[in-house]
């Protein structure tokens, strides 16, 4: 049995359903403090699920969260606003908000009624907008931003909260190949230079590989598989998981796997036997 004691989250045989349908089915996984776990699966595994049920957004109808190993169903809700951080998918917010209004949401769970702003609220949001490169843009309303700009909006909103603990559901979702990995460099620099742990989840399994310490996958509602992106990474586990056979080869520049993918496995072997030739 793990030691959930060497993990900052753990969860223990985590049940929920949306309805009558089952999405997480006694899903047991710790987290460890500091690195960065990549959640990987196919659409409508739960890995979305997962992570809003770690913020507390979904509650489970068995099993538990613990979060430096207390239940989280214990904890208040700006205690635990203090301690995790999460950057939905697709999030909204009216148009005409500026850079800079946006982003001081971030705070409101360290704001009290007798100091509902602080110079330490305003140092926050001028770190979390220079780290982030929105500072000059601080006075645009969101409306007038490109689909890149507006993602590191977004991601500087959950920076100002300040929390230990950054959960980010898909992030690069619907951005362009550079401003993807403009934002899971940031990403891994906010892990790498403040030892912030951060849960992903990425569909691009590449990309998966580059940048997780902790690769998972997700499946029907269950962990298939976790390690590192070497380990998981292989054309069995890839099959089985995502239903498809593929080639892996070494990235000869950041010498993580890249997962080639030939045809669904239904199709026969020889595809992609052929892709293995190829490279």
């Amino acid at each position: 049995m793990t030691d959930d004691r060497t993990h900052r989250i753990a969860v223990r045989d985590l049940t929920l359903a949306y309805g009558q349908t089952r999405v997480l089915d006694a899903l047991t996984l710790p987290i460890a403090p500091g690195k960065i776990t990549v959640l990987a699966g196919p659409n409508g595994c739960g890995k979305s699920t997962l992570l809003r049920a770690i913020r507390r957004l979904l509650k489970g109808t068995a099993g538990q969260v613990l979060l430096d190993d207390v239940d989280i169903a214990k904890m208040s809700g700006k205690d635990l606003a203090l301690k995790i951080g999460l950057l939905a998918q697709n999030p909204s917010a009216p148009g005409d908000m500026s850079v800079e209004e946006l982003v001081r949401l971030g705070r409101y769970p360290h704001q009290t009624m007798m100091q509902p702003w602080s110079p330490r609220d305003a140092e926050a949001v001028e770190r979390a907008m220079a780290g982030t490169g929105v500072a000059e843009l601080r006075t645009r309303p969101i409306s007038s931003l490109s689909g890149g700009q507006l993602q590191r909006v977004w991601i500087a909103l959950v920076l100002a909260q300040e929390t230990d603990v950054i959960c980010l559901d898909e992030p690069v979702n619907h951005l362009d190949i550079a401003h993807q990995l403009e934002c899971l460099d940031l990403v891994a620099r906010l892990n790498r230079e403040h030892g912030r742990t951060i849960v992903l989840v990425l569909h691009d399994l590449n990309l998966a590989a580059r940048y997780a310490d902790e690769l998972v996958f997700v499946r029907e509602g269950r962990i298939a598989a976790r390690g590192t992106p070497t380990e998981l990474m292989s054309a069995s586990l890839i099959g089985e998981v995502f239903g498809v056979h593929a080639t892996i080869i070494t990235d000869p520049v950041h010498g993580s796997p890249v997962c080639i993918p030939a045809s669904r496995s239904s199709a026969p072997k020889a595809a992609a036997e052929k892709v293995a030739e190829a490279v």
